[in-house]
């Protein structure tokens, strides 16, 4: 009876829409796009970004055979942020941004977890360029195996494909850090270096994609300029270290030992690597567990999954010139994963176009995922640091 009478609160009062659901394909059920709109086309962004494995070719990461259980609070708690000099609710958030998908867990428990847009937790949403991070991670672990046998090494003695280009010949932290000097225009209009890029690997595969790009317009190492074909660079490197793919390397070193309850996948060229910057495919409760594992140095129940050393470098700004408001954003850069605060406690996030992120607090163990469906600008960028501001100023007391 108590549960009837809740069913039918919940009809009695129905959530409040979600912005812009008309342009975003609500009439139509928030269709699916094509591979040639998916990314585009507005109108089935949401449908597209909550199944893009349905469109695209791409590899899967099998999930845990016992998925670590994540436990949800008794009740959810209410938080406010300060946005634009007005005080805000989470409920103002959700009114205001695309959010297809919010989380927010400290300590291994849920605290909250809303969609909107007729998302659910089975939804595996895109990544982005949240991708970057998980070949970061990939990066430390064959590093730690001795793969790798230096960072300072060039690209081109593991990846002999890439020898006498400038991407071959930038050091392994260079690239990490995308401060390889070579030039690269990304803003994401249709026109740019990256469409020209996208269209190579496509029809040629990454190595031809990659060597396309000659000459450099600043000493490699000096000057942080954010460029997604450094994420290839690593990608083509890690198949060239492990003798797999990256999805198969890190299914039994990072998805399945972190507990992971659903499969995930990532999308791949026509060369069978996978996109590397983008395109990776989980749920929100997996992102989650990704993040809770960053919080906690790579460590879960006393077993080290990722090395503890290479998650605080990778999240720590390894020079001036790649820490906040050096770099061309408000944001600072460690290795493929951007930095919130440098000089204070350690703050970092995932951090995907059109709005998908994973913000964490290592210190008070409070981690938030999202998934969007925005544009490209990151006009929403401000509110959803905010947003997370105020999340860690009242968990933390």
């Amino acid at each position: 009876m108590l549960m009837q009478c809740l069913a039918l609160a919940a009809l009695a009062f129905p959530a409040a829409a979600a912005p812009d659901e008309r342009q975003l394909g609500k009439a139509a059920g928030y269709p699916i796009g094509k591979p040639a709109s998916w990314f585009y086309d507005e109108s089935v962004r949401v449908g597209s970004f909550s199944n893009l494995d349905r469109l695209l070719p791409h590899y899967t990461l099998q999930k845990a055979a016992s998925p670590l259980p994540l436990p949800k609070a008794a009740g959810e708690p209410k938080f406010e942020y300060q946005f634009e000099n007005q005080t805000h609710t989470l409920d103002d958030f959700l009114a205001r941004q695309r959010i297809t998908g919010l989380l927010l867990i400290k300590d291994g428990e849920i605290l909250l977890e809303r969609y909107q847009y007729d998302r659910t937790p089975a939804h595996r949403f895109v990544s982005h360029s949240m991708a970057k991070s998980l070949v970061s991670i990939a990066v430390g672990m064959a590093l730690a195996e001795g793969k790798i046998a230096s960072l300072d090494d060039a690209v081109s003695k593991y990846a002999p494909k890439l020898a006498g280009s400038p991407y071959g010949e930038t050091s392994i932290r260079n690239v990490l850090r995308m401060s390889s000097g070579v030039p690269f225009n990304e803003v994401y209009d249709g026109k740019d270096d990256l469409t020209r890029f996208s269209i190579l690997r496509r029809s040629r595969g990454s190595i031809a994609a990659l060597r396309s790009f000659g000459g450099r317009e600043v000493e490699q190492g000096t000057r942080f300029h954010y460029a997604s074909s450094e994420t290839v660079v690593l990608a083509v490197l890690l198949r060239a270290v492990t003798g797999t793919t990256l999805s198969e390397y890190l299914t039994g070193r990072l998805w399945q030992p972190m507990g992971a309850e659903a499969d995930a996948s990532w999308t791949v060229d026509k060369g069978g690597y996978e996109v590397g910057y983008c395109c990776f495919n989980a749920t929100l409760r997996d992102y989650a567990r990704f993040g809770m594992l960053l919080a906690n140095d790579g460590a879960l129940d006393g077993r080290q999954i990722i090395p503890a050393a290479w998650v605080r470098a990778a999240t720590t700004p390894p020079a001036k010139q790649f820490e906040p408001g050096h770099t061309n954003g408000l944001y600072g850069y460690g290795y493929q994963t951007w930095i919130i605060l440098s000089g204070k406690e350690r703050q970092f996030m995932l951090r995907g176009l059109r709005g998908q992120g994973v913000f964490v607090d290592p210190k008070s163990k409070v981690v938030m995922v999202h998934t969007a469906a925005g544009d490209v600008g990151e006009q929403g960028i401000g509110e959803r640091v905010a947003l997370w501001f105020g999340i860690v100023k009242s968990l933390a007391k």
